[in-house]
């Protein structure tokens, strides 16, 4: 492949696969499952308070 050959892939289907691994990232903890695991990780700096 040639640089033209590159430039034209990565104008198209590489935007398109970068867009997609995005929209994936970010939708990622958003998921049903993940979340028990993220409300225990944003609470757990408060899991050896004693103050109240």
């Amino acid at each position: 492949m040639t640089y033209e050959g590159l430039r034209h892939f990565a104008d198209s289907w590489g935007l398109l696969a970068m867009t997609l691994l995005f929209l994936f990232l970010i939708a990622w903890p958003f998921r049903g499952k993940a979340r028990a695991r993220n409300e225990e990780a944003a609470n757990m700096i408060f899991k050896e308070d004693d103050h109240g």
